[in-house]
């Protein structure tokens, strides 16, 4: 991950300027640099260098009196940069983000369209005189926007940059681009006119190619790459892949509660089958109560499921920085949002089904995506997402929902079907039933936590403290404790977060009153 920052305005001087960029100095923590433009702006860009390691691949890249900066990573940029050079341009560095300028003169904001890429970018055009910045379609990677006193735009990776500088603090919508004051959607990618009809085999078979393909793209790094298995099926199919591509052993990295954890057996079956090189991370009560402010404040959020679940992950993470080379993590994100979450098993029909995969598809951003990037960018690593690929996500939202929901008797099961032949996994990894992260890594992570918050508040104090919040109040003693810390590195811009990531209450079955799959009936095996 890197981190990018810009501000429209010229009443800022370039050292208070660089005090906001380093706010998130961890996701970028090889190098700095900051630029005044032509228009008295600013352009900052802090570096994890990944591609094109040399010096010539630091940014803000710079033509002319023309800037950008980006984080991302452009999939299949070589093609693309070799094609340019035939028009005419010449590179400095092998960084894939420094096509990105040739392609916006080449094909303006028509370009966004094009590409195959995470990414969140800030370009300032000179001879229009004018800003532009655009961000990936699912929102892999942050970022943030807000005006200044002045009423100037910025934006930068992350709210914490904007805090301070920004009344307020909106996420930059996804799939979109933001030039001459208005926001455009390039592509709306839970949007989907016409549904496929491919029989099963068809589906299974490019489910597998496309994302085996989405694995090997995101092999492509100049630094060493690791994998976070949790012995789930996602995490596991993306190591399983990896393995398969890869002529030498991966390094997966799996993290349990000392005294319960469910995944850490199933990660290590894993990982010996596919002959990794494995570490396992354990964690205790007094490491998950003492990271708890810091994953709030790092996260950027109040929701109850975000925060769990980035308890493990944060201290996976940490592990592994302090520990290893490693710049580079695959995870599993993204699966359950296309292929189903445990209680979207009680969708009352396939168009009910298809709905809640696209709001969850489109708001990914304030929550599992979040969580990821947070997680591993605090650590100074880079996240990819294989399942976040453009193309197996265009497909598998287009297949039939009523093939996608759970009559088999199994949740997932195109996704599992489509790995079934081939010895990908054991088949007891591979039709494992799910467990949710947060619960995962061990029931008693959740219990201490609710225990904690319970023991901070009296029943009157949390019925007077939630009364003052007028925007998702919280609803339980932990929702109050995450929504406190929140408000004290986020002041005011609780917004930033559309609900609390919740099982759908209108279906039957789903009216829960805990985002853990462990309350709904449908658990059954899950935590075993």
């Amino acid at each position: 991950m890197c981190c990018v920052m810009g501000y429209a305005g010229k009443d800022l001087s370039e050292e208070r300027f660089r005090e906001y960029l380093l706010r998130t100095a961890s996701r970028g923590p090889d190098d700095q640099r900051v630029a005044r433009l032509p228009d008295g702006g600013l352009m900052g860009f802090g570096r994890l260098a990944i591609m094109g390691l040399t010096p010539q691949g630091m940014q803000p890249f710079v033509r002319g009196k023309d800037c950008l900066v980006c984080n991302g990573e452009i999939y299949g940029f070589r093609p693309v940069k070799a094609d340019l050079e035939r028009k005419g341009y010449r590179f400095q560095s092998d960084s894939d983000c420094e096509i990105l300028l040739p392609l916006y003169y080449e094909y303006g904001l028509d370009m966004f369209r094009m590409l195959d890429a995470e990414f969140a970018l800030i370009l300032y055009d000179s001879a229009r005189d004018r800003w532009i910045a655009a961000r990936d379609p699912i929102g892999i990677r942050p970022l943030f926007y807000g005006f200044s006193e002045s009423g100037k735009i910025a934006f930068a990776s992350e709210a914490k940059n904007l805090v301070g500088l920004c009344k307020e603090i909106h996420p930059f919508p996804v799939g979109c681009y933001y030039c001459d004051g208005k926001f455009t959607r390039y592509e709306d990618i839970g949007d989907v006119p016409v549904c496929h009809r491919d029989d099963l085999d068809t589906i299974c078979k490019n489910i597998r190619e496309k994302l085996v393909a989405g694995v090997e793209k995101r092999l492509d790094a100049d630094t060493p790459v690791g994998f976070l298995l949790s012995g789930g099926l996602d995490s596991s199919l993306v190591c399983a892949i990896a393995a398969r591509l890869l002529d030498r052993p991966i390094r997966t990295f799996a993290i349990g509660m000392r005294e319960d954890a469910i995944d850490l057996k199933y990660a290590r079956q894993t990982a010996d089958y596919l002959g990794a090189d494995h570490t396992q991370v354990i964690m205790d009560k007094d490491q998950v109560l003492a990271s708890l402010e810091e994953v709030v404040a790092l996260l950027g959020t109040w929701d109850i499921t975000t925060i769990r679940a980035s308890m493990g992950m944060y201290l996976c993470c940490k592990a592994i920085h302090e520990t290893t080379d490693i710049r580079v993590l695959l995870t599993g994100e993204i699966s359950d949002e296309m292929f189903g979450y445990k209680y979207t098993d009680f969708a009352p029909g396939p168009a009910a089904f298809q709905q809640e995969a696209q709001k969850r598809l489109r708001e990914l951003y304030m929550y599992d995506v979040l969580r990821a990037d947070r997680c591993i960018s605090v650590n100074s690593l880079e996240a990819r997402v294989p399942f976040g690929d453009l193309d197996l996500v265009r497909y598998v939202m287009a297949i039939d929902p009523a093939q996608k929901m759970n009559t088999y008797g199994k949740g997932k099961y195109l996704l599992r079907k489509a790995f079934e032949e081939g010895d990908w996994l054991p088949p007891e990894i591979l039709w494992r039933e799910k467990a949710a992260f947060s619960d995962a890594v061990g029931h008693s992570m959740v219990d201490y936590l609710k225990e904690y918050a319970e023991s901070r508040y009296t029943d009157q104090e949390f019925r007077e403290k939630a009364a003052g919040y007028k925007y998702c109040p919280p609803f339980t003693k932990e929702s109050l404790l995450y929504r406190e810390l929140f408000e004290k590195y986020y002041p005011g811009q609780a917004e930033m977060i559309a609900d609390f990531w919740m099982p759908n209450k209108s279906w039957e079955g789903c009216d829960v009153t805990d985002p853990s799959a462990r309350v709904l009936k449908n658990y059954g095996a899950s935590g075993r």
